[in-house]
């Protein structure tokens, strides 16, 4: 088990950024960078032995500081999106900004994907090596409430699992809902689109959207529907039935709380396969839909529609206008704590 550390690049304000590397001992190789917290690159084996990187990303720093759509990042302090860009919490009602239509996306203008995260910990033992970074979210950045201190944890283990932990305290009630935005291709980054993936979600349920994709609030069973990935199916099989693809969150069986199975992708080619364990409610699955060629990414590959899917565990969208979802509030004296781990095989 390795860490290492090396610089990376400053960003226009001057502010040191450092990559990471984890290398566990079977080759698997994990990337991450302390602006916002960004997953770079993760090399994993196909069935022959032979590495390819299966994230979505740029080789240097330049890419992430222009505009790309949250490539590897944590994204938050409210991952998805809020309707209206505003909630209202003990009275008092927070606007956010509308960075996404008149809806909030994903922390708004400037959320934790852009931010410069301070290291904590970098830390190698016989069966795990990880990096800890944190970050102080202050009262009113964004428009949200509270002064909110993060750190999320990066730890990459011999049994081929990159686990990612996220805690959290605040000072004042506010509302935290984080994630990460990876963008997956199994057969290896930029090599085609992800529609042969064969996906096996562990939802039965969904929650349908309006037409700015915010959650109409109901859940709906996905039995019957081009939603449903309960049994392994082609990824591309039915996506044509969902119009430019899939952008949904779907409610897992096990409701959170506590780590159980989220999902499966299978990539026929290579072999690999990839598992999640999450303690969160839901997850929101996407196919790459506004990838159109116009960004080039690692190696030189262009990244076109549907080059990549995501599945961000979290909980639902808008939850903070839906009092009939689970809570994404958090008090002081409260601790926000939330689990994801992606694991990997061949077959």
């Amino acid at each position: 088990m390795k860490a290492a550390r090396e610089t990376f690049g400053q960003t226009p304000d001057g502010k040191q950024v450092y990559l990471y590397t984890l290398t566990n001992g079977n080759g698997l190789t994990a990337r991450i960078m302390n602006y916002g917290a960004i997953l770079v690159s993760l090399e994993v084996p196909d069935r022959q032995g032979k590495l390819a990187d299966v994230t979505l990303g740029f080789d240097t720093l330049d890419g992430y500081l222009q505009e790309h759509p949250y490539f590897g990042a944590v994204v938050g302090r409210y991952a998805n999106r809020i309707g209206g860009a505003k909630f209202t919490l003990n009275g008092v009602e927070y606007q956010l900004a509308a960075n996404n239509g008149p809806n909030h996306l994903h922390g708004g203008i400037k959320g934790f994907d852009k931010r410069v995260w301070k290291q904590e910990e970098v830390q190698a033992a016989d069966d795990k090596v990880w990096v800890r970074l944190s970050y102080l979210s202050k009262d009113g950045e964004e428009g949200y409430p509270g002064n909110l201190a993060c750190t999320v944890t990066y730890t990459l283990t011999n049994d081929d699992e990159l686990k990612i932990s996220y805690e959290a305290e605040t000072d004042k009630a506010t509302v935290v809902n984080l994630t990460n935005h990876s963008y997956w291709n199994l057969a290896g980054q930029g090599t085609g689109d992800i529609l042969g993936h064969e996906l096996m979600l562990n939802a039965d349920k969904y929650t349908p959207v309006d037409e700015g994709l915010i959650p109409t609030g109901e859940l709906k069973p996905v039995a019957g529907t081009a939603f449903d990935f309960t049994k392994p199916m082609p990824i591309g099989s039915r996506i044509e039935q969902v119009g430019m693809g899939y952008d949904h969150n779907y409610v897992l069986k096990s409701g959170g709380g506590s780590l159980a199975l989220c999902a499966r992708v299978h990539e026929p080619t290579s072999g690999r396969l990839m598992e999640i364990h999450t303690t969160e409610p839901g997850v929101q699955f996407y196919t790459g839909n506004f990838l159109d060629g116009s960004i080039t990414g690692k190696d030189g590959k262009v990244y076109k529609k549907h080059y990549a899917f995501c599945l961000e565990t979290q909980h639902f969208p808008d939850s903070p206008n839906k009092p009939q979802f689970l809570s994404v509030v958090l008090k002081p004296g409260e601790k926000y704590a939330s689990t994801t781990v992606h694991k990997f095989y061949t077959k």
